[in-house]
């Protein structure tokens, strides 16, 4: 008896290694030593030694049930992007700029090829969020979990100047709303999804008009990545005064928490194009809109709060790095929430 005779194949994880690193490779910043293979990433901190008050942020999560449509579509190339995106956007929504990321696979069995394309996607989020891919774990679990399966998850650091921090205190009746494009459902509510479609591999392969796409190409899409729209802003001088990254709970959890004591958002339905894949999601599900804009994104993934001086100096920013922004409501004074009108 060993230990690949009790379901852990070691030489399997070191293929998965070898198969990732030239992935791992071209998320790599200068402020990472060593290589992959260590113990720990190490990460100098000598870059941000400029900053006033260097505060680091973090952020982790996972990607959720919308990893089942991974297993069923056989594509495993995007979900690392989500798993990224979660925690980056999380960071970016504070103010700060992501620095490095680690990921955690745990599977049923390790297929090294599988495991490399995992981390293909993981790599890409990085890159494009500007972060370092600097370790991570693949765990095989034999007996807890089937062999065709995995979990991903994992967590990001990074940093802001103290005086940087998006933290909502200084929003005030007549700031202005602009609401930054999602690329989809992202990676909330797929339990829901899950209920409202069949998922199988027959159903994922229709093909809806309304869409111009089948249902699991459109469900499948990653999470937008918003750390580059976020820089932009700043860079063009912008002053944002609270962002909301809109995740689970949709508007009614998350507006809210940028907001101080006093100042209620006010979000118009009307300023946007929802999405078709909302629209056939509600409509299939016989879903409440109430529920639907407590559940998804309805086709904003991050709202921000700016001065409206700031409004169209804002809007280019986020227009410059390819995101589309809309200008969606106000803020106005009264108990602290939000109200879709």
């Amino acid at each position: 008896m060993d230990y690949k005779n009790a379901g852990v194949d070691i030489e399997a994880g070191y293929q998965s290694v070898e198969l990732m690193k030239k992935h791992v490779k071209e998320t790599m910043r200068p402020e990472v030593l060593g290589g992959l293979g260590g113990f720990s990433g190490a990460f100098s901190m000598k870059a941000i030694q400029q900053m006033e008050h260097p505060v680091l942020l973090s952020g982790t999560d996972g990607v959720g049930t919308k990893i089942k449509l991974a297993f069923l579509m056989d594509k495993h190339d995007t979900v690392g992007i989500d798993c990224v995106a979660m925690c980056v956007n999380d960071v970016a929504c504070a103010g700060g700029e992501p620095l490095f990321f680690l990921d955690y696979i745990a599977c049923g069995k390790n297929y090294p090829e599988k495991i490399a394309t995992i981390v293909k996607g993981v790599a890409e989020g990085c890159k494009q969020a500007g972060a370092a891919l600097i370790g991570g774990e693949t765990a095989e679990h034999p007996g807890l979990m089937p062999e065709e399966e995995y979990d991903l998850a994992g967590f990001a650091v990074g940093v802001a100047d103290e005086k940087d921090i998006i933290d909502g205190s200084s929003i005030k009746a007549g700031d202005t709303l602009i609401g930054i494009a999602s690329s989809g459902v992202h990676s909330n509510g797929f339990s829901l999804v899950r209920k409202v479609f069949e998922m199988t591999k027959e159903s994922l392969d229709t093909y809806y008009e309304e869409l111009g796409t089948t249902l699991g190409e459109a469900l499948i899409v990653p999470t937008r990545i918003y750390v580059k729209a976020m820089k932009s802003i700043k860079d063009a001088g912008v002053r944002v005064k609270g962002c909301s990254h809109i995740t689970g709970g949709g508007f009614y959890e998350n507006i809210p928490r940028m907001l101080p004591d006093g100042i209620r958002a006010v979000v118009q339905k009307d300023s946007y194009e929802v999405p078709a894949i909302f629209k056939l999601l509600q409509k299939k599900g016989g879903i409440a809109e109430e529920m639907m804009y407590n559940t998804y994104n309805m086709g904003l993934g991050m709202v921000l709060a700016v001065d409206p001086a700031d409004v169209e100096k804002t809007m280019d920013a986020i227009r410059a790095t390819g995101d589309t922004p809309y200008i969606v409501g106000r803020c106005e004074a009264g108990e602290k929430g939000v109200t879709l009108c």
